[in-house]
């Protein structure tokens, strides 16, 4: 699939979203999009989708397939888990025992089980994106785009999202998506795009492994710090406390007892004999009586 110059903006007079996009991507490959809040991320994956009509460019060669994941999974509607997916199945074109069979097994394996009798009006943020993976997946889509789907997932969830994607892609799909949490760190391959300020680049592949490295902020600035970072796609890993520095060693202390002060040195002697002492205090004038 490729996106040849596209551009978008949602009012004929509103800033440019998104400004002369030009990028591809294939079978087997897993895009992961990073860039600040208010870089375009969400925009450029509904493009991606073909949710959004575009203002110029053109998108080539997009699947026929394709499931869509929002940030946001829309819960006002009048459904029940099951009722709800059942519906998304039909659309799709699963009879009523395939149907079955693929909500059984999305939800056994994202542990929405449970929650399959709840309205949807009645379910957690984390429940409520479980539901909008699930309708994704109904079908096996050729194309997965999904925006910050490990928001608000458990443990568990978490854990299982990397290895849907890699099943997509292993199956000859692809896969285009955001993550601030650093969750996608664990896949391996993945492509990166990023965008700023309505312009996409793709930083060269680091070719060996990844490098660890400790930051130091300060404590004020430690939520915006690590929000940024994860919003590059980084992955932070802990965060502690700097020690504050030691003090001078008390005498006696663990060390022994503190060395005396050495003396200073003599100054040197002049040439005529006298120190450069003696000529200070040669030069001073004498009291007054």
């Amino acid at each position: 699939m490729e996106l040849a110059g596209v551009s978008l903006r949602y009012h004929r007079s509103g800033p440019w979203v998104l400004r002369g996009v030009s990028c591809k991507v294939g079978p087997g490959e897993a895009v992961l999009v990073t860039g600040r809040n208010g870089a375009g991320k969400s925009t450029l994956l509904q493009v991606v989708a073909g949710l959004l009509p575009l203002s110029r460019g053109s998108v080539l060669n997009r699947p026929p397939v394709v499931g869509w994941v929002p940030e946001r999974f829309p819960v006002r509607q009048p459904f029940t888990v099951r009722n709800y997916l059942a519906a998304v199945a039909r659309v799709r074109g699963l009879g009523v025992p395939e149907a079955r069979t693929a909500i059984e097994r999305w939800s056994d394996r994202l542990a929405l089980t449970p929650y399959l009798g709840t309205r949807l009006t009645e379910l957690s943020k984390g429940s409520a994106q479980k539901v909008g993976i699930v309708q994704a997946l109904l079908v096996r889509p050729d194309l997965l785009v999904l925006d910050e789907p490990w928001e608000g997932l458990d443990a568990q969830s978490r854990a299982e999202l990397p290895a849907i994607i890699a099943d997509v892609t292993k199956s000859g799909g692809f896969c285009v998506f955001s993550d601030h949490h650093g969750d996608a760190g664990y896949l391996p391959g993945v492509r990166r795009w990023s965008l700023d300020d309505g312009l996409l680049t793709e930083p060269e592949a680091v070719v060996a492994g990844r490098h660890v490295i400790e930051l130091v902020v300060p404590a004020a600035e430690s939520a915006q710090a690590i929000s940024r970072l994860r919003g590059d796609g980084y992955e932070v890993r802990s965060i502690r406390r700097e020690r504050p520095p030691r003090g001078p060693r008390p005498e006696n202390g663990p060390g022994g007892p503190a060395q005396p002060p050495s003396r200073p040195a003599r100054p040197p002697a002049d040439p005529a004999g006298q120190s450069a002492a003696g000529q200070r205090g040669a030069a001073q004038p004498e009291p007054r009586r």
